[in-house]
């Protein structure tokens, strides 16, 4: 494994770290902001999300370039499936010209929830590879890998129809597609005692290692995500897994946290962000 200690090269801060997926939330810091303070303290990389992207990226890439960073990737797409997914995928496709003009080399996929009217996930999720199927050329037609994202099974029903890593796994052979893989998220995959089988089966496949911690006593099942350390995951034993799976890339940390560390300074944020990296990941 590698040794984070010293080195904060695989460092990456996805914005939502700050606040910045929600309207409203966070310190409302601009992306150059973020990059510039990033850059300062040694961070290797930054993600996006859309939201806060708008019709900047290409300037926002360079700008995350200029200071040494490397944006690591772009979240997400809209859901594809479930009743709140467009019946079209122009948006989905969009998405992917925004990560090809921010030369983000990785877009996140979140499912969505089941089909309307459907029972269990087998309908859905055949609908899923459908769909992923048709937005797979056009991705690598602008140099893009699609991240399929499984969450945690709470999240059944309105937010996904994947919930392990193997789930995710048989969609991407599904589809067949050599563009697609997989992101891993210690907040989704902590729980799955099966977990080192499922990614011995994903070499050179896992685009994208997201890090957090599972409190507790969690408040909210969304927007209640640990600092590393500060909960039960095992992060360097999921590590050691993902990194077994040949993933050398970036670390992102990604805290969904509105009553925590979304009220703190983000300089507090990104200081203790360091901190923990180097000494529970």
């Amino acid at each position: 494994m590698r040794d984070f200690s010293r080195d904060l090269s695989a460092l990456a801060l996805n914005t939502a770290t700050l606040g910045h997926n929600v309207e409203g939330a966070g310190a409302g810091w601009t992306p150059e902001r973020v990059i510039d303070a990033c850059a300062a303290r040694g961070y290797g990389g930054v993600v996006f999300w859309r939201r806060e992207i708008g019709t900047r990226a290409a300037a926002i890439g360079n700008h995350a370039r200029a200071a040494g960073l490397r944006v690591a990737g772009l979240c997400r797409t809209p859901y594809l499936v479930g009743r709140d997914a467009p019946q079209d995928l122009d948006e989905a496709r969009a998405s992917i010209d925004m990560a090809a003009e921010l030369a983000a080399p990785v877009l996140t996929l979140v499912t969505g929830g089941t089909e309307p009217g459907s029972k269990g996930t087998a309908e859905t999720v055949a609908r899923l590879a459908d769909r992923i199927a048709e937005l797979a050329p056009h991705a690598a037609d602008a140099g893009v890998a699609l991240a399929l994202e499984p969450l945690n099974p709470m999240f059944g029903g309105n937010r996904t129809c994947l919930f392990t890593v193997a789930d995710a796994l048989a969609v991407c052979d599904r589809v067949g597609a050599p563009n697609l893989g997989i992101a891993v998220d210690v907040y989704h995959v902590w729980w799955d005692r099966l977990l080192a089988q499922s990614l011995a089966a994903a070499q050179g496949r896992v685009l994208g290692y997201h890090l957090c911690d599972w409190l507790e006593n969690t408040s909210d099942m969304l927007l209640d995500r640990g600092m590393m350390g500060d909960g039960i995951a095992d992060l360097r034993a999921i590590r050691g897994m993902v990194e077994g799976a040949g993933y050398v890339g970036l670390c992102e940390v990604e805290i969904f946290s509105a009553r925590n560390w979304w009220r703190r300074d983000p300089d507090e944020v990104l200081d203790v962000i360091v901190d923990r990296f180097r000494r529970c990941c």
